[in-house]
């Protein structure tokens, strides 16, 4: 079966939007989804499942608002979009510090706009590229302090963000 990475969006960032991975394991595997794992506590979940990602992504949409009782926008790549996320690599041998290296991944194509936009923010150093369904975003003096992560972190972008740490995590855990 088919293995699929869900990006949860914005929880477990405070006190509020709780979504404990024991509890998000047993709601997805009850709901009859395959080998389901989580990695972090940021909502990161690698199942199997035949639905098409965005069928998907309505299915477990519905199912978490359900259970955890708020919205919570979710992203899914398939095992092979998240391969060519990595083989896109606009910033290769730039990057020093993979923490500071995040890709924003977008439920649509991102345009020239936005990449116009955020090209105007980006300042010391860092590196912006919008790529099909995703950002790619490089913070050499850190994400904190950074007015081009904020704006890519905005609610407006629609997306949700991980570094690069985790998107290769992800990707030898669905078997990359």
């Amino acid at each position: 079966m088919p293995v699929q990475i869900a990006l949860l969006r914005g929880i477990n960032l405070g006190p509020t939007r709780r979504v404990p991975m024991t509890e998000l394991r047993a709601l997805l595997t009850g709901a009859g989804y395959g080998a389901v794992r989580t990695h972090l506590q940021s909502g990161n979940v690698l199942l199997e499942s035949e639905a098409a990602p965005a069928a998907l992504r309505a299915q477990l949409e519905e199912q978490l608002a359900l259970r955890f009782g708020f919205q919570i926008p979710v992203i899914v790549r398939s095992r092979g979009e998240l391969g060519e996320v990595i083989a896109r690599d606009p910033f290769g041998a730039r990057v020093t510090d993979p923490r500071r290296y995040q890709v924003t991944f977008l439920a649509s194509e991102g345009s020239a706009e936005l990449e116009a936009r955020l090209r105007a923010v980006a300042k010391g150093g860092e590196g912006v590229a919008v790529i099909g369904r995703e950002i790619y975003a490089w913070h050499p003096d850190g994400i904190a302090r950074s007015d081009l992560a904020k704006l890519v972190a905005d609610r407006r972008t629609g997306g949700t963000a991980r570094n690069w740490n985790t998107i290769t995590a992800l990707w030898q855990l669905a078997g990359g």
